[in-house]
């Protein structure tokens, strides 16, 4: 019987596809198992190499499959796209994720541990209210303006819009009720965010890596607790290619020995990404000669303020990477 050296597993909610090869690469296993057969499989299987495409639920099994004896391999799911030869089915992508597998400097994603998925679970709760705070304000706006009502922006503009509304004796009652509503769902969600900002804040207190980086201009405690929680640096080579994972250096589109470069990419995590941008603009809205460091002056003496963004946060990224690689302090930059 040939030996399977590594099986290729693409993952869905009940049935996995899988795609074993030899120490040839020529594939001798194609099957599909239940979720509930997997761990009776494997656990029959000598220890082996296992590939699957990195997700959320890629990290438990590869705890589960690093517990019966195998070594477990993520691949991030944009390396494995270019290996789908044809149509999409799962046998194609379990085998383009063999493929992906084979090549030898092929990057990976760390299986996190359940401590680690379970720290940062709290930051995607957030992100889900403040989306849904956001989309029922935004209904609040739209359905306001109908009548005439245009609120200001801001969390006063909400309240002085809820209040206007309410004052209105012209406004029929059925949309008086329904705005109503939204104004108190709005409500709850402001208070179940503020329970939630209460727990992270005391979370980054409590972790001191996440204070260090606090320290940093333009990253307040979610940012850092963020970075912290979401990010393993080790994987890592530079500051650059941090940067770059972030998505904040620019697409290039070289050919012939001409280098063309674009916008900014936007790979990686996008959340993180949005969190450097913003806590750049913070930093821009109060750079002044004799607060601000002499290079983000010049910087902004020469190019647009949103562009500078972009290159502040850019900074950002491989100032936060050189920190926790090396374990130094923020060092205050030189003022204009």
């Amino acid at each position: 019987m040939t030996e399977i050296t590594r099986i290729a597993i693409d993952t869905s909610k009940s049935v996995f596809t899988l795609h074993g090869t030899d120490a040839d690469g020529r594939a001798v296993l194609r099957r599909n198992l239940r979720r509930q057969d997997m761990v009776p499989f494997f656990a029959r299987r000598p220890p082996m190499e296992v590939v699957l495409e990195a997700c959320g639920g890629s990290h438990h099994w590869g705890r589960v499959l690093a517990g019966l004896g195998h070594t477990v391999r993520l691949i991030p799911p944009q390396y494995v796209k270019p290996f789908v030869k044809r149509g999409k089915n799962d046998r194609n992508d379990a085998e383009a994720i063999s493929e992906a597998a084979a090549r030898p400097e092929m990057r990976e994603v760390a299986v996190k541990s359940a401590d680690q998925q379970a720290n940062a679970m709290l930051l995607s709760v957030r992100e889900l209210l403040v989306r849904q705070r956001t989309q029922l304000v935004n209904a609040l706006r739209g359905h306001a303006a109908e009548f005439g009502h245009v609120g200001r922006l801001g969390r006063q503009g909400v309240a002085k819009l809820l209040a206007d509304v309410a004052e209105d004796a012209d406004l029929p009652t059925p949309a008086k009720d329904a705005l109503a509503l939204l104004g108190a769902e709005i409500g709850r969600l402001d208070a179940r965010l503020a329970e939630v900002d209460a727990r992270l804040v005391a979370q980054h207190k409590q972790t001191p890596t996440s204070k260090m980086l606090a320290e940093v201009p333009g990253i307040g405690p979610i940012g850092a607790l963020s970075l912290v929680l979401r990010v393993d640096f080790s994987q890592f080579k530079s500051g650059r290619h941090f940067a770059s994972w972030l998505g904040l250096t620019p697409r290039e589109h070289s050919t012939g020995g001409k280098t063309r470069l674009g916008g900014i990419s936007r790979a990686g995590d996008e959340r993180l990404r949005q969190l450097l941008v913003l806590g750049a603009t913070a930093v821009i809205r109060q750079a002044k000669p004799g607060k601000a460091s002499a290079w983000l002056i010049a910087l902004l003496a020469r190019r647009p303020r949103k562009l500078a963004a972009v290159a502040l946060a850019n900074k950002m990224a491989r100032i936060v990477w050189a920190m926790m690689t090396s374990g130094e302090a923020y060092r205050q930059p030189a003022t204009a």
